[in-house]
């Protein structure tokens, strides 16, 4: 059968006239439509249904009939890999090589590319970053310091969105970025801490230091950028600025009057109090850190809002970082491009250029792009173009690149590569916080020391995610969980999260990590996740699970984690696997399949199945 599907596949693509493209020396098949068909393709460790089918220009339905016939079940944007994706190009009569051994010249397309002559550069307004915890001023810091209200016309008083705004003080431009404070939009305040020179924190002088303004803290020094303090209700009865000051000390602040490099300034944003101050001193700091770029260059910059708009389409906020963007030009983000159609200022204003550090809306996108991806200006369509369709042919192009993990850090310092291990520490308790601190500061050795890049009570967060993303830090976890969209975040970005429960297990593996004697362990990859919606009895002791697969896969070498009412019943490898009465080696998301674990008959309906492997 399977050489009869091979002999048909072939004797269809005969039939057409063949062609060699003398353009790039790769063989092609034309019809007589002018339709051209590689009949050699590179093919990457991964990549999806869709990108496949466009990578062969056929049909994705043919490619998911291929699929089914080899027994993989997956929709139209599932990811394949590389040996499924090669089995059904061989099927359609093409020849398959890996892209890693395939002699491709692809552009590094995630690099920031802001190097040039220098004697081209030029001043360029500094970034300013506010951060701060919620409800302390950063808005209304900022609504002063614009002198509009802002803040007036935000839900709930909290600011949903990063805004980018420029203001003129002294003749001179400062752009600022305003991030969310609340706790949700921690997410939202790395972006920003991401792209600024200077971040500004807001601390309020009655509150003092809280758990946000940590982080907001940690952000910042991972950013590796000044830090400006402006204590804020300073007007309020129950201010306190020397407890602010000492406070701030505390966690690493060291403000100049007691002999630091921090600038505090007191302030009053809702009174106007102090603001003239603040914007010299951001000069200042502005002045030290020398900023430059070259306007005469194609513009560079990154993407920090994005979404669709009804009357407008795809609209993009960019922050130029280096180079001018025009009217008319044409850019490149991700996997959208466009010719720039108009660019807008923070006051709505259409404009016909943005310079370095300038903010602008950017209309004519073909689709959103993602918020962090970074925007090129090129010179034509095709390479735009060019550029979206080699990035979508690179392995996981739309993931995130994979972080350090703790195995990895250890071989680095032994190497002697590094010499910082970075962590972010989450416990159950203040007391167990006190106790590892002190455990890890008594670790630091002449080979590496321990780096805490956070530290603070509860669960782990998808802020704390995206810290260990920014700093590239191994996540430890004492008593505690990980919620779960911070679990699937750390899938997908493939950051390294530990669990203890006791210290000197702790305490051992970060001893050897930096010694570099820590040995990789086996890792449990989640795969996809399956609720049971009935049950179909074969014999007397044997039940078939029928599920749906609500996330990634289940495949026959997986494991399956049963789990009812939040408590795990039973784990152990999967048995069989079908969908309808054929067997299949996996099923993807959005399929329905039959399952049956090995050691286990005891399913019910509403169960929840978590398949997994070891690696």
């Amino acid at each position: 059968m399977q050489n009869r599907r091979n002999r048909n596949s072939r004797n269809s693509r005969n039939s057409r006239q063949k062609n060699v493209n003398p353009t790039n020396g790769v063989g092609s098949v034309q019809d007589s439509q002018q339709t051209t068909l590689p009949e050699t393709v590179a093919l990457p460790t991964t990549l999806t249904v869709k990108q496949l089918a466009d990578i062969l220009r056929v049909d994705p339905i043919d490619v998911i009939k291929e699929l089914i016939r080899n027994g993989v079940m997956a929709n139209i944007n599932q990811a394949i890999d590389f040996d499924n994706a090669s089995s059904v190009a061989s099927e359609l009569g093409f020849t398959v090589t890996s892209l890693d051994e395939a002699d491709q010249d692809i552009p590094e397309y995630t690099e920031v590319d802001i190097e040039t002559d220098p004697d081209r550069l030029v001043s360029r307004p500094p970034v300013i970053t506010i951060l701060g915890h919620v409800d302390h001023g950063k808005t209304t810091l900022l609504d002063a310091i614009r002198q509009s209200n802002v803040t007036d016309a935000e839900v709930g008083g909290i600011t949903q969105r990063i805004g980018a705004y420029q203001v003129e003080y002294k003749g001179q431009k400062l752009t600022f970025l305003d991030t969310p404070g609340h706790e949700a939009f921690t997410s939202m305040r790395s972006r920003g801490a991401k792209v600024t020179d200077i971040a500004v924190l807001v601390v309020a002088a009655d509150d003092g230091v809280m758990p946000q303004t940590i982080e907001a803290i940690n952000h910042a020094k991972s950013a590796e950028v000044p830090i400006v303090v402006a204590i804020n209700k300073v007007d309020v009865p129950d201010s306190d600025i020397d407890r602010v000051k000492s406070q701030l000390v505390e966690h690493g602040l060291v403000i100049e009057e007691w002999g630091g490099e921090v600038i505090v300034v007191p302030i009053s944003a809702r009174d106007h109090l102090g603001i003239e101050d603040l914007l010299e001193n951001i000069l200042v700091v502005a002045e030290i850190s020398d900023l430059k770029a070259d306007p005469g260059r194609p513009a560079v910059g990154v993407i920090i809002e994005a979404n669709i708009d009804k009357s407008k389409g795809p609209v993009a906020t960019v922050l130029i970082q280096t180079g001018t963007l025009e009217v008319g030009q044409i850019v490149v983000s991700g996997d959208s491009w466009g010719r720039v159609k108009a660019l807008i200022d923070d006051s709505g204003m259409r404009i016909t250029k943005a310079d370095p550090s300038t903010p602008a809306e950017i209309l004519g996108l073909t689709q959103v792009p993602q918020v962090g991806e970074t925007l090129r200006q090129v010179h034509n369509q095709k390479i735009a173009k060019d550029l979206i369709r080699d990035r979508q042919r690179l392995p996981n192009a739309n993931q995130p690149i994979a972080l350090t993990t703790l195995e990895d850090a250890s071989s680095s310092i032994g190497t002697g590569q590094i010499t910082e291990l970075n962590l972010i520490v989450k416990t159950d308790i203040q007391g167990s916080l006190d106790a590892i601190r002190g455990t890890l500061d008594k670790l630091s050795s002449d080979l590496g020391r321990v780096n805490i890049v956070h530290m603070s009570t509860g669960t782990i967060n998808e802020g704390d995610v995206l810290l260990a993303s920014a700093s590239n830090s191994t996540i430890i976890g004492f008593n505690t969980k990980i919620e779960p969209g911070a679990k699937r975040m750390a899938q997908v970005d493939k950051t390294d999260v530990r669990f203890y429960e006791i210290i000197y297990r702790l305490s051992e593996d970060i001893q050897k990590a930096l010694e570099g004697l820590l040995t990789p362990v086996a890792k449990e990859v989640i795969d996809g996740h399956l609720e049971v919606r009935a049950i179909f009895n074969l014999g007397r002791r044997i039940k078939i699970a029928g599920s749906y697969v609500t996330d990634g896969r289940v495949s026959r070498t997986s494991s399956v984690r049963v789990t009812r009412d939040g408590e795990i019943l039973h784990s152990g490898p999967v048995d069989s696997l079908k969908h309808f009465k054929d067997d299949v080696r996996e099923v993807t998301v959005g399929f329905e399949c039959g399952i049956t674990i090995d050691g286990f008959s005891d399913l019910q309906i509403g169960d929840s199945l978590e398949a997994f492997h070891i690696e």
